[in-house]
């Protein structure tokens, strides 16, 4: 059969749109990825071009005073938090994939919850737990003395912590499914060849899933590069912080984007290793199944000793941080809780859906555009457009306020010649600036749900519906979405969590008075009223629970579908 034959065909006939643009080598399909590809393109050239523009004083001052400790700081924070989540991360996977351990099964789902919870909620509950007019300290000084000394909790070494345990599921999930997939038939011929478990582990199965686990300490690395909110309740100063204050407490906005075009540069070489160092790697999955029946059955002392080690993390990365700041929320509810409490939640829920619907939208017709066009510019445009998750949310603030000023600049002008009224901001402290970030933030998040549910739909199945008379939207309606519908809800919920939780565009980018429970969080935890803060935290981790346990439950029964 000829090969054509496969190929996807269009939903959608041919238009005159599409032949008119066929000399510039872009079809109807081959334009979406080039548009959205410019959403990434240019914030990130406007920004790196802040490189040519003469320094004010802000940014000598910065250079001279604040460069040095930030550059320092983000190094020793990036370290020990892969470092860190490598290690909960990949024994906890290895455990619940391939050991049976008392509550293994419970564990298997609940050490993913930290997820629900933001990390600069995590943070000022340990601050406030922990620090020296904390209840632990303070009790503890009322029994041992008032001489006794504790560890500095406002450190690197306590940030690194914090962001360690809200982080680490990132890693626990990749490399639990990279445990899963492997099967048990790799350890196997490991120990046939005279290997212990021990050194199988380390020799063959590390090594085999060292894909999943680089990716998700690529998350992790992006995520602790782009985190806000908890440097800022630490006071550890880092690139993100220093936009921040650049913009808001200097004023100075050309200050503001040298140093994110700074922090553009770092992400963009460790982007090069990553690609340097997985380029030549080729894995093959050796069997979907197998490992669940066949567990290692751990001895009764060393099941016992995982069961309190999976007890320890969950509990504090978890457990602990629900528990204060249930206590928190019952002791300032009856004082804190107002009406605007319903306001500041809709605000989030209405960031968080319409987000989530317009970046998996924008996200299927990324996939659908390459599948029916798959050709080298259209895959590089992919590539560009799914880049924004790299990007810090102080850097796209920064980078889509200048041509969105220019923009609006523009229509103003334009207001006044032809109606002679001036309009006002159009774009600019809108919600479609903080949805157009969202968007270029969180694309990526979305792309690979929708691109590895896509992958099932083979070109046959599309073949055999156009035999039945089925093509078009219907095709679409009945065959291609029942098939995605689980790809689609990964994406979905994923997304609205990290708007949900996103702190810096919402930020530096909402419209006067658009307040969210992220930025009431930000509001109390700047003036050190940890208890007031608990009550937006607590419905925050319950918004973004719900989703978290309907998106393990829906990854569990497609583990078990397997």
């Amino acid at each position: 059969m000829n090969r054509s034959s496969h190929a996807p065909q269009p939903l959608l006939p041919s238009d005159g749109l599409s032949d008119s643009l066929k000399w510039t080598g872009l079809s109807g399909w081959g334009l979406i990825p080039v548009s959205i590809a410019l959403l990434v393109i240019i914030p990130l050239a406007v920004v790196l071009f802040s490189l040519f523009t003469p320094s004010d004083d802000a940014w000598r001052h910065i250079v001279d005073t604040l460069l040095g400790r930030l550059l320092l700081n983000t190094f020793w924070l990036s370290l020990g938090v892969l470092s860190g989540t490598a290690l909960l991360g990949v024994s906890l996977a290895w455990f619940c994939a391939t050991c049976d351990f008392p509550f293994r099964k419970f564990f298997d789902w609940a050490l993913m919850l930290p997820m629900a919870i933001p990390s600069y909620v995590t943070a000022f509950v340990v601050i406030g737990l922990l620090d020296f007019s904390g209840p632990v300290q303070s009790n503890l000084r009322r029994l041992f003395g008032e001489d006794l000394r504790f560890p500095e909790i406002r450190s690197t070494g306590g940030v690194v912590i914090v962001m360690i345990l809200a982080l680490y599921p990132y890693v626990y999930l990749l490399a639990r499914n990279a445990f899963l997939s492997q099967g048990r038939r790799a350890m196997e011929a490991a120990q046939s060849l005279g290997l212990s478990r021990w050194r199988g582990f380390f020799r063959v199965a590390l090594p085999m899933g060292r894909p999943w686990i680089f990716g998700g300490l690529m998350l992790v690395l992006m995520e602790t590069l782009a985190d806000f909110g908890t440097v800022s309740i630490f006071n550890y100063d880092t690139f993100a912080t220093a936009i921040y204050k650049a913009w808001f407490g200097f004023f100075s906005l050309s200050a503001a984007s040298q140093l994110a075009s700074l922090l553009i540069l770092i992400v963009f070489v460790l982007l090069w290793m990553e690609q340097r160092l997985t380029a030549r790697t080729r894995y093959t999955q050796i069997e979907k199944s197998g490992a669940r029946g066949d567990r290692i059955v751990l001895r009764p002392l060393s099941g016992c000793l995982v069961c309190a080690y999976a007890s320890m993390v969950f509990l504090a990365a978890f457990g602990v941080p629900v528990t204060q700041l249930s206590v928190w929320t019952l002791n300032v509810f009856q004082n804190d809780f107002s009406p605007r409490y319903f306001s500041f939640l809709f605000h989030s829920l209405f960031l968080g859906g319409f987000g989530a619907i317009l970046t998996v939208a924008t996200a299927l017709l990324l996939v659908y555009a390459l599948r029916l066009q798959g050709n080298p510019l259209n895959r590089i445009m992919v590539r560009i457009a799914t880049l924004g998750y790299a990007l810090p949310g102080t850097v796209l603030a920064v980078g889509l306020f200048i041509p969105l000023a220019w923009l609006d600049n523009k229509l103003i002008a334009l207001g006044k010649t032809w109606f002679g009224r001036d309009p006002g901001l159009i774009l600019n402290g809108t919600l479609i600036a903080m949805l157009l970030a969202y968007l270029v933030r969180f694309l990526a998040v979305a792309h690979h749900p929708v691109q590895s549910a896509m992958k099932r739909i083979t070109p046959s199945i599309d073949e055999t519906s156009r035999s039945l008379r089925i093509s078009g939207f219907s095709m679409l309606r009945k065959v291609h979405l029942p098939v995605l519908r689980s790809g689609l809800f990964t994406a979905a919920t994923l997304v609205f969590v990290d708007i949900m939780k996103e702190m810096p565009i919402t930020l530096m980018t909402r419209p006067f008075g658009w307040d969210t429970l992220a930025i009431r969080i930000y509001e109390m935890t700047s003036e050190g009223e940890w208890e007031r803060a608990a009550l937006p935290a607590m419905a925050l981790v319950l918004t973004g629970l719900f989703p978290i346990i309907l998106l393990t439950r829906n990854s569990r029964e497609d583990d078990d579908g397997q």
